[in-house]
């Protein structure tokens, strides 16, 4: 049995790490510069495209993390001490007079002359109103200092960052109401075969519904893409290149179904006529075969077409091809081990994602793998990894990578 985290031996197979190696030099070669500017509020899921650095000192003043008073601590003897002012957030205090205290609440500038706040909690009010401290303090107690978070010139995020919440968040605090962002990635999305047809048509003999082109169209804008429905491409090869000369302004073509050598074909044929065509076939299950080319100088990436394995290989390759291409450095998902709540007693020559989900800390997995089982991943929460020539019992760790890391 091998060690969890040593990948085995792949055969003629290509192992995933160099095909994502490839995808990602490749996405590196003809990276999108191209930015927009926007306000912050619609920045969320762009990628920033310039370094963000802090234009002031974060918090600009020392400022109170607590409810209480602020003083000098060698001005206190034991004593109560007078109350001299009150400090709310957003008000400018005057320097505390000597051998006094400031009532302050939470977030107020400290006043010149105190070096620490004593949370109220730690105090009593006499009668006469002056306050009288009941715990030893120390200077700098309770104060969080200029600059804590951000200096002037400082670094807050770096060019590639993909912005969320909190970075919008973060920036807003710096006072930055518009960002420059790569603009949107260009996605045409086509999927070829005559046996398929779009949802709310009926089916006619040997059939089937379209999933694959509502998945990843929803995927992709779900990853901030601006998608290019170019519907099914049908088994022609006269009308598969009229359409995907129409192409031109895109990114990226992803097309799901098959791209081989075979005479029916047509795409394959295409890109091998007026581009290049590169058919790799992975040590991965489901989706060995991947395919990427180009058509007259667009990138095309051919997915499998069963819908397991267009979920895997999208999860795991060309979203982060897409990601480095608008420049963003970290492209692969969190995973982490877990104990397996299963048993794996035959060992493959290809690294298997099963559709999986935590229970009770373990991870368990759908009773049906097919790669043509879409059903599998709704149930999940998550892909687990069985590397390459392992076989496993209960309790042997397994990678996982939860579904919400790729799914936007």
């Amino acid at each position: 049995m091998n060690p969890a985290g040593k990948p085995g031996k792949t055969g003629s197979l290509m192992a995933v790490e160099v095909a994502l190696a490839r995808l990602l030099a490749m996405a590196e070669a003809s990276p999108i510069c191209e930015r927009e500017r926007l306000p912050l509020a619609q920045v969320q899921g762009r990628v920033l495209a310039d370094d963000m650095v802090s234009t002031l000192d974060l918090p600009p003043w020392p400022n109170s993390a607590m409810d209480g008073y602020a003083l000098r601590v060698a001005d206190w003897t034991g004593e109560p001490l007078v109350v001299s002012q009150k400090i709310f957030a957003g008000q400018a205090p005057e320097p505390l007079k000597p051998g006094t205290c400031a009532r302050i609440f939470t977030g107020a500038p400290v006043p010149a002359g105190a070096d620490c706040v004593e949370m109220q909690e730690n105090t009593e009010v006499q009668a006469d109103e002056r306050v009288r401290f009941t715990e030893t303090m120390a200077p700098g107690q309770n104060i969080r200092p200029q600059g804590q978070e951000a200096t002037v010139g400082e670094l807050i995020l770096p060019a590639g960052t993909r912005l969320g919440p909190i970075e919008q968040g973060l920036a807003a605090s710096l006072g930055c109401a518009e960002l420059d962002v790569i603009r949107k990635v260009r996605v045409a999305v086509l999927s070829t075969g005559d046996e398929l047809i779009e949802p709310g048509q009926a089916l006619g003999p040997g059939q089937i519904y379209n999933s694959n082109r509502v998945l990843l169209c929803s995927w992709l804008q779900r990853l901030g893409c601006e998608v290019i429905d170019a519907g099914i491409l049908p088994d022609d090869l006269a009308t598969t290149r009229a359409r995907l000369g129409e192409l031109k302004d895109v990114d990226l073509i992803l097309s799901t179904g098959g791209v081989s050598v075979g005479e029916a074909d047509f795409l394959g044929i295409a890109l091998r006529d007026e581009g290049e065509l590169t058919l790799w076939k992975l040590a991965i299950k489901p989706g060995k075969p991947l395919t990427f080319g180009h058509f007259r100088g667009v990138p095309v990436i051919g997915l499998p077409g069963n819908p397991a394995s267009t979920l895997v290989t999208f999860a795991l390759l060309a979203r982060p091809y897409l990601l480095r291409r608008q420049g963003v450095k970290e492209v692969e998902p969190l995973k982490f081990q877990v104990p397996a709540g299963f048993a794996w007693p035959k060992a493959g020559n290809r690294r298997e994602y099963l559709r999986g989900r935590l229970e009770s800390g373990r991870a368990i997995i759908y009773r049906n793998q097919s790669s043509g089982v879409l059903r599998s991943a709704a149930w999940a929460d998550g892909l687990v990894e069985v590397l390459e020539d392992r076989t496993l019992i209960e309790g042997d760790y397994v990678g996982f990578i939860p579904l919400s890391e790729v799914l936007s």
